[in-house]
């Protein structure tokens, strides 16, 4: 896939999300209701990666990042608060892997009659599940 196919693909998964509203140029903010789930970032601030930093939940960073340092990285400015990072511009990417992250996010900061609205396996539980 081309980056500009990956970075379509993510805004698709991001749009079949309720009331989701995804906004910006070269990086791209996933919101619902004004709320933050996800970032989609291009060489954020020159670090020179394409990825996906989202909303977490707890102790997922740690795991993530320790399993696989490669694929996953504790971004900046969010990574203080939980915050996982995922690259999207290795030579293979998970797409099972960033919808479950994606979700997860989602459930994470939509409000509860929102959430409600998904199926109660999607996305299944982040990280965690397909580590």
């Amino acid at each position: 896939m081309t980056p500009a196919q990956r970075r379509q693909r993510l805004v698709q998964i991001g749009q079949s999300l309720p009331e989701v509203t995804i906004s910006g140029n070269q990086h791209l903010a996933f919101r619902v209701r004004n709320k933050t789930l996800a970032y989609y970032q291009n060489d954020h601030h020159g670090d020179g990666m394409v990825s996906l930093v989202c909303k977490a939940m707890p102790g997922a960073q740690e795991l993530a990042v320790s399993h696989d340092p490669t694929r996953f990285f504790v971004p900046g400015y969010l990574g203080t608060r939980g915050w996982l990072g995922l690259r999207l511009d290795l030579r293979t990417v998970n797409w099972r892997q960033i919808e479950a992250l994606l979700v997860t996010a989602y459930r994470l900061t939509a409000a509860k009659a929102l959430v409600a609205l998904l199926p109660r396996n999607r996305g299944g539980d982040g990280v965690f599940s397909i580590l």
